[in-house]
């Protein structure tokens, strides 16, 4: 019905059932309205209407669907020699792009890939005589119809368009008259009246639970008479997981879903057509024109979303007068979802049957044998495997399992491609450092590092700033010490018997934080001496006899640091008992004023340390007197600065 009607240029709206041959319906007007250089030589068309560029396009929605498609018109169009070529996501862009150089005839294509291609300028649609949208009311979905209408952007205004699905709603048609030129809309009806489905599949419909249904499923595989089967899912986890549990009970089954690359999916194909693998699961992305032969069972392992998935599942089976068997689960849950698609297409299974693995009516509807069990019999595992099944590097695109591939090989090859030359990193071993460097730093004084500082590998010389850093740290502090003892000849023996040990000790904890320990002790060596001794001043001078020396020898090696600083103490008594004329002076103005010399005496100590307490404390009690005074002069300009205040008063009403 439809040949004579696209052969004569006219749009076209072709609906039919599925397996019923729509796709040699487009592709053969097709391949006689494409001009190929057989045509110039019989006399039917001229030189000048040849040319490289496309002259027809078919846009279907998913990559399977266009790999089968493709094959089909190479078939038909072997005779003539037309070139047809794919174009698709998941592949390499390089082999697509050479081809097109050269010269293509026909393009089969999904609207991503074309999009690309065309936008980089690389795909020319401007001598494209016919437009074919196979599986229409999917292409012209809410998804696809941007792409969709950006395509036919590059396409000339003057062109045939033909539309083809099992499935055409009114709203599509509706939307596909405004690319179309009054189309005619052929319909094909069977022999057999208005069913839904091809009349040769029969329909089993059972209400499972979730938690039998793999063991269900693996006793229906087991019936007489299968051959190949396909499981649908709705997801793509679930698809992945029956497959995998259909391969540990024995079955050869194969994955296709979205989440696999492409090599895997057309691994997964090809198994199933060759017959390596005769249970493929999969999700909706292969329910539309995927045509096996040889698929006598299909089982809905999940309810579809709605009536039109439901018929692209089952068409897969009962294709070109061949009979099949359509199994449908329907869980608890989905019983509402499931009822609306019964009713939508007028079948008979309002009520699913409750159904379990071990159901006698099971058996019974679909030629179980008696006393099949859910693990199939290592006789019956004939079938090579999906392993048997070379996978192809396709060059994938998306990153996948490393450049150049999605699949284990390719990720292999990059590894050792790219791992094996290398060398290690140059900053592993600059944070390392190298085994020379590290017995270096662990056995050589520092002095003697210094010396053999020039022969150090290169690596480790990215250190010295460090080193340089501590040494420069304590070299500062022995300085200060030895100014301290400059100024204050009191404290001159407490500290340079603190200088003295200082080195000792910062060798000894050099190995373990050399920065730290250096710095820290050696600082608190000079500051903390003179600090906290500072106060036994105001004791009388008789007391000084009293600190014996004992304790000190007994508790230094426990607390290194208060014996030094006793040491100090001890020292600086001493000094003030050899110079009681300077503790005179300075324990006077804690006679006369006891709460304000101790501030002021407190105040200055730290500086202490530069021997600057003589000078400095007579300082706090002139600007105690000076504060004072002013409090007692409290001049009258003060006093005139107190109206301004008065307006915040004004402010407490609001």
């Amino acid at each position: 019905m439809t040949l004579p009607v696209a052969l004569s240029g006219t749009d076209v709206i072709g609906q039919a059932k599925t397996g019923t041959g729509k796709t040699l319906g487009f592709g053969l007007p097709l391949l006689e309205r494409v001009v190929v250089p057989a045509d110039v030589e019989a006399g039917r068309a001229k030189p000048e209407q040849l040319t490289d560029a496309p002259q027809a396009l078919v846009v279907v929605p998913t990559r399977e669907l266009c790999t089968q498609v493709t094959n089909d018109l190479l078939t038909a169009g072997k005779v003539r020699n037309v070139r047809v070529l794919a174009i698709y996501g998941g592949r390499a862009y390089e082999p697509q792009v050479e081809a097109l150089k050269k010269g293509v005839d026909v393009i089969v294509g999904t609207p991503g890939r074309l999009l690309d291609l065309a936008g980089q300028k690389k795909l020319d649609l401007s001598r494209v005589k016919a437009l074919v949208l196979d599986e229409a009311d999917e292409m012209l979905d809410l998804g696809f119809l941007p792409d969709v209408e950006k395509i036919m952007g590059y396409l000339p205004p003057k062109r045939q368009t033909m539309l083809f699905s099992a499935t055409m709603p009114g709203a599509v048609i509706g939307l596909a008259r405004r690319y179309m030129s009054q189309p005619t809309h052929i319909r094909a009806v069977s022999e057999d009246g208005e069913g839904a489905t091809v009349a040769n599949i029969t329909q089993h419909v059972f209400r499972a639970h979730n938690m039998d249904k793999p063991e269900l499923v693996s006793r229906i595989l087991q019936a007489d008479g299968r051959g190949l089967a396909m499981i649908f899912c709705r997801t793509k986890r679930t698809a992945a997981d029956i497959a995998e549990q259909l391969e540990k009970r024995g079955f050869a089954s194969g994955a296709v879903h979205g989440d696999l690359g492409q090599g895997a999916r057309e691994q997964a194909l090809r198994a199933f057509r060759n017959g390596k693998v005769d249970v493929l699961v999969c999700t909706d992305v292969a329910a539309r024109g995927i045509d096996v032969e040889g698929v006598t069972h299909v089982i809905n392992y999940q309810t579809p979303e709605d009536e039109k998935t439901f018929l692209h599942r089952v068409g897969r089976t009962g294709r070109a007068g061949n009979k099949g068997i359509a199994v449908t689960l329907v869980d608890w849950d989905d019983i509402p979802r499931w009822q609306l698609i019964n009713k939508a297409l007028e079948l008979d299974f309002h009520e699913p049957e409750e159904t379990y693995s071990t159901s006698p009516h099971l058996y019974e509807q679909l030629n179980i044998p008696a006393g099949t069990k859910g693990i199939l019999p290592r006789a019956e595992r004939t079938r090579e495997g999906l392993k048997a099944e070379q996978l192809e590097d396709l060059g994938e695109t998306g990153g996948r399992g490393g450049r150049g591939g999605r699949g284990p090989a390719a990720a292999a090859a990059v590894v050792t491609e790219e791992r094996a030359p290398r060398t290690p990193r140059q900053r592993r071993r600059t944070r390392g450092g190298s085994d020379l460097g590290a017995e270096a730093e662990a056995t050589v004084p520092a002095p003697a590092a210094e010396a053999a500082a020039p022969a150090l590998p290169a690596a480790d010389e990215a250190r010295r700033p460090r080193r340089r850093r501590t040494r420069a740290s304590v070299t500062a502090a022995a300085a200060v010490a030895e100014a301290a003892v400059v100024e204050a000849p009191v404290v001159a023996e407490a500290v340079a018997e603190v200088v003295a040990e200082a080195p000792a000790v910062v060798e000894e904890a050099a190995p373990a934080k050399p920065k730290r320990t250096r710095t820290r002790k050696a600082a608190a060596a000079v500051v903390d001496a003179p600090v906290v001794e500072a106060p036994v001043v105001e004791a009388p001078v008789a007391e000084a006899p009293v600190v014996a020396p004992a304790p000190v020898a007994e508790e230094a090696p426990a607390k290194p640091k208060r014996t030094r600083t006793r040491k100090v103490a001890v020292a600086a008594e001493a000094s003030v008992a050899q110079a009681p004329e300077a503790a005179d002076a300075e324990a006077a103005p804690v006679k006369r004023r006891r709460t304000p010399t101790r501030k002021a005496v407190a105040t200055p100590i730290p500086d202490v340390v530069k021997g600057a307490v003589s000078a400095e404390a007579p300082a706090p009690a002139r600007r105690t007197r000076t504060r004072k005074a002013a409090a007692a002069a409290a001049p009258e300009p003060d006093f005139q600065m107190a109206p301004p205040v008065e307006p915040p008063k004004a402010r407490r009403p609001r």
